[in-house]
């Protein structure tokens, strides 16, 4: 909390007699008399109330609740004696302008449903050009976001990039597919100005390696011609050498997972420097917060430890949001601003969603199969709960006619490289994948997700289904339920109720589960059969599959 709401706390219903002070502090020299002042105050607020507005087709106007007006006449609590009062049709103070021009700005927001908190917060830009006569920012930069694809800024960026480019740290919460990643790219590669000998200036983290790639080519489409030199941890070994003291420096945005730049910190002598970072962006920020096996807590705060400048700035991005994150970034970030669009921890509206009861596992196997008789339109993601069923159900739909394949942690490196590229140039049809796919990664155009195993947590479910109906294109997700998958329902029956589908009253009235029971669900998968059609006589002979340690390592490797 900075001086000014400590301020506005303690001031909160007391009224100030502003003549008085002014008059006592103009007795004093301690500001510039009013009549000296008036002229240039008038003129700059007149300037910015009276811009042209985008939507008028260029014609100077000034909004007043009860009529237009023609002339105005811009005093700062004084009375303008050089005009006759009978020629004045209207006397409107500079305090009142600045409130219609505050009121132009939350009604921009309250349009694009762009909540913020915090001080001082900058406006708004509608177009990616005001970026340019605002904040300076480089003809080359604002060409290189068109040729990438934005032309108009999402309402994410229309707040999120003036709050990076004027130096503030942010809490930035916003539906998936909805811009994020130029959201905070932009603002650092204006930031850094060029390359300079000094290491890196800039980390991005991300919870999985395919999410640091796809950053990675985003940040090289913006940066085009800009000579930065970017970099990304393949493998950690090779980075032992590459980013030693005995390199040159001439690095200037890393990005990577935090288990790759972990490794690299805690080598002896460290095998890299974060001394002059600037910017640390943490991409899915409330996976990284998580504790555990499963999440990344204990290596961010090892990462921001090894961050020392004392003008390092933060950004935290993500498509959800936990209490812990944002209590957090209270504590530890000064200046704060959050940023939220639409309704928080949401799934995308663009999503047309379906709950469907398949009875028991083999029920799953013959809709899948029912699915994809009707006839799908590729490119088409199922989400199973662990890599030993997305092999089994791999080996199931291997043999159905359709180009399908899996992506979990077993597959190597390249061969992980090679599947994603195949579903993105359209040989693929079909991916079978774990959680390892759910955050962040973004294939263009895919028409349908398919939740064969139901989700652990409503956050997850939201992941999921936000890799379709991403950047304006419509999608459908079908999750597939059981008996033993009533844990989540009502929640995630209540995710799809506030994004306007339609859901049966009984799920939203179902009994809530403890927050043990949910907790315990998100740490460990649920025992389930395996995905094989064998004849009923000899399915209970086989031991059914248990999911539990299939999970350990699933996102990092």
């Amino acid at each position: 909390m900075d001086a000014h709401d400590l301020f506005k706390k303690l001031a909160v219903g007391i009224k100030f007699d502003t003549k008085r002070f002014r008059q006592d502090a103009e007795r004093f020299q301690l500001v510039k008399s009013v009549e000296n002042n008036t002229n240039s105050t008038v003129d700059k607020i007149k300037e910015e109330v009276l811009k042209p507005d985008i939507k008028s087709n260029g014609k100077r106007k000034c909004e007043d609740k009860h009529e237009n007006v023609d002339e105005i006449t811009l005093l700062d609590g004084l009375k303008n004696e050089s005009v006759p009062a009978k020629k004045q049709k209207k006397i409107v103070t500079a305090e009142k302008m600045l409130k219609l021009e505050q009121e132009k700005i939350n009604h921009l927001r309250n349009v694009n449903r762009i909540s913020v908190t915090g001080s001082h917060v900058p406006k708004l830009i509608l177009e990616f050009s005001e970026l340019k006569t605002e904040y300076q920012v480089s003809e080359k930069l604002l060409n290189n976001m068109t040729s990438s694809g934005y032309k108009y800024p999402t309402p994410i960026q229309m707040q999120a990039i003036p709050i990076m480019l004027e130096g503030r740290q942010v809490l930035a919460c916003a539906p998936t597919g909805s811009g994020k990643t130029a959201a905070f790219l932009l603002p650092i590669i204006h930031s850094l100005q060029g390359p300079q000998k000094k290491g890196f200036r800039a980390v991005i983290l991300s919870p999985t390696r395919e999410l640091a790639k796809q950053t990675y080519r985003e940040c090289l489409r913006l940066s085009d011609g800009c000579d930065f030199r970017i970099h990304i941890i393949n493998k950690a070994n090779q980075a032992l050498t590459k980013y030693g003291p005995s390199s040159s420096q001439k690095f200037d945005i890393l990005i990577t997972t935090p288990k790759r730049l972990v490794f690299l910190l805690n080598q002896d002598p460290p095998a890299i420097s974060l001394n002059n970072v600037e910017w640390l962006i943490v991409d899915e920020a409330d996976k990284l917060f998580e504790e555990g096996i499963r999440g990344f807590k204990q290596q961010l705060d090892e990462i921001t430890r090894s961050c020392t400048n004392t003008n390092l700035r933060r950004g935290m991005f993500s498509a959800t949001n936990t209490p812990a994150v944002s209590k957090w970034c209270r504590r530890n970030m000064k200046g704060l601003v959050t940023v939220t669009v639409g309704q928080r921890n949401a799934a995308a509206d663009l999503v047309d969603q379906e709950l469907l009861f398949v009875g028991n596992e083999r029920g799953k196997l013959i809709e899948i199969r029912n699915i994809i008789q009707k006839g799908i339109s590729p490119p088409v993601l199922i989400f199973v709960q662990s890599k030993e069923r997305a092999q089994e159900l791999f080996n199931e739909l291997i043999y159905d006619g359709i180009n399908v394949d899996v992506i979990h942690a077993d597959r190597t490196m390249t061969q992980r490289d090679n599947t994603v590229r195949c579903f993105r140039e359209g040989k693929i049809w079909v991916l079978i994948c774990t959680e390892l796919m759910g955050r962040g990664i973004d294939f263009k155009g895919v028409n349908l997700v398919i939740n064969y195993d139901f989700p652990p947590s409503a956050i997850s479910y939201i992941h999921r289904i936000g890799r379709t109906g991403r950047a304006g294109h419509k999608g459908k997700a079908i999750t597939f339920f059981t008996q033993q998958d009533t844990v989540n329902l009502r929640s995630i029956a209540a995710v799809m109720r506030a994004s306007g589908c339609d859901v049966p009253d009984y799920m939203l009235a179902m009994k809530k589960h403890s927050k043990k029971e949910r907790r315990k669900l998100e740490r460990t998968a649920p025992t389930r059969d395996k995905i094989l059609t064998v004849p009923t006589y000899k399915r209970h002979k086989q031991k059914p599959h248990i999911g539990k340690k299939s999970e350990k390592k699933e996102l990092e490797a």
